[in-house]
Parts: C-alpha cells; sequence; structure tokens
C-alpha cells in the first residue's frame, strides 16, 4: 500500500467549537458538538441546559450500562484477503490526499478514526491508487493551507473533516480539485462544483425517517418529541417539514432535560395529555437514554421512531439491557446495525473503538476511499455504491455533484439486537 506522509504545515493545538449540525458523526449521555459529522455522537451537542432545577431523579428503573465505552486511537487489523480494484480511467496511478485535522487537541482522535478507516478501504480496494496524508490544525487558514497544498500535489482531496473546515473550503476560491468533504458545510452560497459532500447529517435521517413512518402510517398523526439541544431542534425541523410536506400533522413537545434526566413533572403532564389526545405514532428526537426514560413512563405500546441517536449501542443484543426501547424503529448505518451485512462483513473492525461515535466515523472513511476511488475512475460522471454507510447515488447535476446516502432501517429487538426493515427510497 502506498501510503505517504506529507509533512509540513504547522501544528495548531487550538481546539474548536464547531456550529451545531454531524457527525458529524451522533450515546448515552451524548458528547459536545464538535462539527464532524457523526450522527447521534461528535456531531450532536451536550445535554439542553434549562433553567429549571434540577429535579430528584425519576423512579425509573437505574440507568442502562453505557453504550459507549473509551475512545482511543484506531488501530487496524490485517486484511483478510484483497478486492478487486480497477484502474483510474486513464491506466494512470491516481494520488488521493487525505486531509484531516490530525494536529488538533479536539478533533485529532476523530480524524485518527477516519483515517483508519480510509486506510482500511485502500487496502481492500487500493490498486492504482496512493493515498497522501495531509495533516491540518483547526485553524480556516491552517485547512486552506493544507488544502492548498494538498490540491496541488495531488488529483483528488479527501476532506476536510470538521464543518467549519469544510465551510472555508467551499466559500474561497481554491477547490480546483475534484474534493470529497466530509461533513456538511453551513453556507449561504452554492457548493464548488468540484466539492462532493458525503458526511453524515442527522438532519437528513429525519426526512428519511418520516418518509419511512409515512410508507407504515398512512394516515397517521404524529407526536414529536424535542428538547432545546440544537441537535434535536434541527432534526425536529426537518422531521416536521419533511411531514408537512407529506401532508401529515403533527403535534410538537419539547421536554426539559436537566443532568440527563428528562423533567419528571413535564413527563406528567405529556401522559395526562396522551390520555386525552393519543397520537397514531411518535418522532422522538431523543438519544437512547432520554427515549428510555420517556417509554418507561408514557409506554411501550405507540409506534415510535427515532434517529441513529436512539441507538443504545454494543448492548443492544443483550438481554434486559434496554427493555423500554423493544420496537422502536430507527435509521442508522449498517455498519452499526447490520453487522452481517455482506458489504459490511468484508471490512476489517477497529481495534479499541467501541463507541458509536468512533464506529460511524471509521465507517465514513471507509465510505469516503470508496467514493474517492470512483470519482478517480469514472470522473465528472454519476454512480452507485452499496456502502458501510448506507446505500450512495452520486449524480451530476448541471456539472456539479450531489449525494444522496440512503441509510439502514431496523426494529429494536430487546435481546436480539436490530431486525432490519425494508424501506422504499
Amino acid at each position: 500500500m502506498l501510503v505517504n506522509n506529507l509533512k509540513g504545515l504547522r501544528a495548531v493545538a487550538t481546539a474548536i467549537a464547531a456550529a451545531a449540525m454531524v457527525a458529524g458523526c451522533a450515546s448515552t449521555p451524548l458528547p459536545p458538538d464538535l462539527g464532524c459529522g457523526v450522527p447521534g455522537g461528535l456531531c450532536a451537542p451536550e445535554e439542553a441546559n434549562t433553567s429549571a432545577p434540577r429535579p430528584p431523579p425519576p423512579p425509573e428503573p437505574s440507568p442502562a450500562p453505557r453504550s459507549e465505552t473509551r475512545t482511543i486511537p484506531i488501530e487496524l487489523y490485517p486484511g483478510a484477503d484483497g478486492g478487486q480494484a480497477a484502474q483510474p480511467a486513464n491506466g494512470a496511478q491516481a494520488r488521493v490526499a487525505l486531509l484531516l485535522p490530525l494536529q488538533s487537541a479536539a478533533l485529532g482522535k476523530a480524524a485518527e478514526a477516519v483515517r483508519a478507516g480510509f486506510l482500511a478501504g485502500h487496502e481492500r480496494d487500493g490498486a492504482g491508487i496512493e493515498v497522501n496524508i495531509v495533516a491540518s490544525g483547526d485553524s480556516a487558514e491552517d485547512t486552506l493551507q493544507a488544502y492548498a497544498r494538498a490540491a496541488e500535489q495531488n488529483d483528488i482531496v479527501v476532506g476536510p473533516l470538521a464543518r467549519s473546515a469544510v465551510a472555508a473550503v467551499a466559500s474561497s476560491n481554491v477547490v480546483t480539485k475534484p474534493t470529497v468533504a466530509l461533513n456538511h458545510p453551513q453556507i449561504d452560497r452554492p457548493l464548488p462544483p468540484q466539492m462532493l459532500v458525503v458526511g453524515l447529517s442527522l438532519e437528513e435521517e429525519a426526512r428519511q425517517v418520516a418518509e419511512w413512518a409515512a410508507q407504515e402510517q398512512p394516515s397517521g398523526r404524529a407526536l414529536v418529541l424535542g428538547g432545546s439541544a440544537a441537535w434535536q431542534q434541527r432534526i425536529v425541523g426537518a422531521f416536521t417539514s419533511r411531514w408537512a410536506r407529506l401532508g401529515r400533522n403533527n403535534a410538537t413537545v419539547d421536554l426539559p432535560v436537566v443532568d440527563g434526566y428528562v423533567d419528571a413533572n413535564a413527563l406528567a403532564d405529556l401522559r395526562k395529555r396522551l390520555e386525552i389526545d393519543r397520537p397514531d405514532l411518535v418522532f422522538a428526537a431523543l438519544d437512547a437514554s432520554q427515549l428510555r426514560q420517556v417509554r418507561s413512563a408514557l409506554g411501550t405500546s405507540l409506534p415510535t421512531y427515532g434517529v441513529s441517536a436512539a441507538n443504545p449501542g454494543r448492548s443492544a443484543g443483550t438481554a434486559g439491557g434496554w427493555p423500554e426501547l423493544d420496537g422502536v424503529r430507527m435509521l442508522d448505518l449498517p455498519w452499526t446495525i447490520q453487522p452481517e451485512h455482506p458489504q459490511v462483513m468484508v471490512y476489517p473492525r477497529p481495534v479499541d473503538a467501541d463507541t458509536l461515535d468512533m464506529q460511524r466515523l471509521y465507517a465514513l472513511g471507509i465510505d469516503a476511499f470508496r467514493v474517492a476511488r470512483e470519482v478517480a475512475r469514472q470522473p465528472g460522471t454519476g454512480f452507485e455504491l452499496d456502502g458501510v454507510t448506507g446505500h450512495l447515488t452520486v449524480r451530476m447535476n448541471n456539472g456539479a455533484y450531489a449525494m444522496k446516502r440512503q441509510e439502514a432501517a431496523a426494529v429494536y429487538r430487546d435481546g436480539l439486537g436490530f431486525e432490519a426493515v425494508p424501506t422504499r427510497p
């Protein structure tokens, strides 16, 4: 495997606090939003803060074992076998730069996870592809300098990772090479034509969940449960907007959360409301712990839908671990909820990266390599991939790239894990 380390660019270890989206990339409880685009993890901000005093712990059962453990840099198992890799369209070696904030104190571990996944993809399907690792820090200036060098010395650039860094590159005039961005920039201008965004998106998950719920509940009226955290507000907005476009009605309730506990009085009020006006389904913009508390207080009879934040993680297949979540429908990556998927099984699992955050970033790295490989093989054309982050459809619209990711749908079964559910795209 040809992997060259590009030296250069001063180390900048200033931490960033990216604007709320992912990753990102986004867990019980969710860590701060570091802007790396991971659903239910690093892209989801901390629990909502309220001015209300902390209520006494509710009478629910004691919290289930945390679904996330250590977060450390990732190593690779040796690949069991090699995939069949085609040469680029012109038969030459394609040079691909992987631009990551490896020098960042805040995003270094996330960058290592993406790097490990990218190199796992290269290990399997890397014939004809030379990978050059370009390390950057946190600042916009540092990112732009690193990007300029990467674009000058390579045919394709993969990165940056942080949302603010992608926005800095997208808002400049430096994008002269095909660029596979690892996050969704929040800018008020069109993306450069050669920029293809492959980052993970909680908002897109919420829109897909709305389509799924509409299929299963043709005339259903939804109760949308959220909170004051920025990530919750974003996915509530995405779900309700799509739900309205589908001609459906909903009511929205924001639940106060203090130190991970849903306010007991708010749950009591919600229980009374449901006795009078019962909806047909619930969409929960909540993490696994919050949703567990809600269903413990309200019961589990209502069809309930959620995004990847509701995934309880590695305890999903443990009997008795999360009985309150039994029957919850959710979207997540095939990598996290379909371990026996053919495309998932061919890649090594990262060593000591058993948090959902790091797993999703590792999977993003794998698919980012596969997308870059297809861009090298089929420049300027569309393609489809059955990836470890979902089914990816890349199209060229008026000379500009656009990508849609269809994530995996599943029903949580306590003690068994996840039961796959087919959905119409």
